[in-house]
């Protein structure tokens, strides 16, 4: 996103607003480790609020996500049907 520093004399200096992101680890239930990855400060808030990285990942949409949480989103899932069988 992009937009202007305005100062007090209304003078305008373009600017990018850019997300915050953190390298962090998630620990997988299902997967029984932790997993890496790269995501904004809102992001992890969210997996909080859902109740930990596979729930997160289980209601996400695939478009939603990057091709590295897709890869551990299909490990989440192949790992919970192991254990329901």
């Amino acid at each position: 996103m992009a937009g202007n520093n305005v100062s007090h004399a209304k003078n305008r200096t373009r600017r990018r607003f850019l997300p915050n992101l953190h390298k962090t680890s998630l620990l997988s239930d299902a997967l029984g480790r932790t997993v890496r990855l790269r995501v904004s400060a809102n992001a992890l808030r969210t997996v909080e609020k859902r109740g930990g990285l596979d729930k997160f990942l289980d209601d996400a949409k695939v478009s939603a996500l990057s091709l590295r949480a897709r890869r551990i989103k299909r490990q989440v899932a192949r790992a919970l049907l192991a254990a329901a069988s």
